[in-house]
């Protein structure tokens, strides 16, 4: 009986011994797969990590990338602003450069007789009708250059072929392409792209020729507006004084001018009564200023001795001496 129980002992010690053992074995297998995915999530970390920093090393890259762009940019735009200011201020100086020297004169400077000598004319008489023809002829009429005006088979071109003339001349064109067509391909070819085109083309004749002789009217119209009430002036000549028309003064001639005249042209005072002129059109300055024969400022457009072109008499009356034709 006692090696049968010896033996269950011996049996159960070897079953708890194999039940520890087996505990053990699932404790170190459960340790391991714990350190396994442990170190899974750490490399998946390390990965998420090392991803997220090469992003924002692309993004800083391109970040200063871009700023480096746009400061670029913006240096180009300051290059391109500094070359227009550059040559709008050579512009601009060669402007000014040419008004000083058109204000270069000094005739408002000179004695009166000096200037009586340089134009070679007598105060008393004026000039000759003989020496007044041949400075216009040398100088021309005394006028404002007209600006250039366009040719007039220019104007007929733009009336029969600009703006939508232009779309009907394409459209009467492919339809004599369509019947050429037509005709090379067919024995009897039909004749409506043929009349179509013949229509168009004549339409489009037939309103750009409307179209110019309106616009020539209107121009002579306007043309004639210019000459409605020509200006004249009172000049001397050969001792006597006569009327003629401001377009046919020249330099040297002695004028007279009285209130409510247009100046006919560029003058120098000679003689002057309480003689006002408006030079608000000239200068902006709204009060009429006095003209005398004093030598009062170094600017002719400041000076009391000189009266300009196109602006009106107010006051008194005024003789002078005819400076610069227009």
């Amino acid at each position: 009986m006692c090696m049968p129980l010896q033996q269950q002992h011996l049996d159960t010690l070897q079953t708890r011994n194999d039940g520890t053992e087996e505990t053990v074995s699932n404790n170190c297998s459960g340790s391991a797969s714990v350190s396994i995915a442990a170190s899974t999530v750490s490399t998946l970390e390390s990965d998420l990590l090392t991803l997220l920093l090469r992003v924002l090393g692309i993004f800083s890259v391109s970040r200063v990338q871009r700023e480096g762009f746009e400061y670029k940019c913006a240096d180009l735009r300051n290059t391109a602003n500094m070359a227009d200011r550059k040559k709008a201020g050579k512009k601009t100086g060669k402007d000014l450069d040419a008004l000083k020297r058109e204000l270069e004169i000094d005739v408002h400077k000179v004695p009166i007789e000096e200037l009586y000598r340089r134009f070679q004319v007598d105060p008393d008489k004026g000039l000759s009708d003989k020496e007044a023809k041949m400075r216009l002829e040398r100088d021309g009429p005394n006028a404002l250059t007209p600006p250039p005006t366009t040719p007039e088979w220019v104007k007929f071109c733009k009336n029969l072929f600009g703006g939508f003339a232009l779309l009907l001349w394409i459209g009467a064109i492919l339809c004599f392409v369509a019947y050429s067509i037509q005709a090379s391909t067919f024995e009897e070819p039909p004749d409506d792209n043929l009349y179509l085109g013949c229509v168009l083309a004549a339409v489009v004749i037939v309103t750009g020729i409307f179209s110019y002789y309106q616009e020539a009217k209107s121009s002579k119209i306007m043309d004639s507006f210019k000459n409605m009430v020509p200006q004249y002036a009172l000049v001397h000549r050969d001792g006597q004084k006569l009327t003629v028309r401001a377009e046919e003064l020249v330099v040297g001639d002695v004028v007279d001018v009285k209130f409510g005249d247009r100046i006919p042209a560029d003058l120098r005072v000679i003689e002057a009564r309480a003689f006002k002129v408006d030079n608000s059109s000239l200068t902006g300055e709204s009060e009429p200023q006095s003209r005398s024969c004093d030598f009062t400022h170094e600017n002719p457009l400041e000076t009391r001795n000189l009266a300009f072109f196109s602006t009106n008499a107010v006051e008194g009356k005024l003789i002078p001496i005819l400076i610069h034709s227009n």
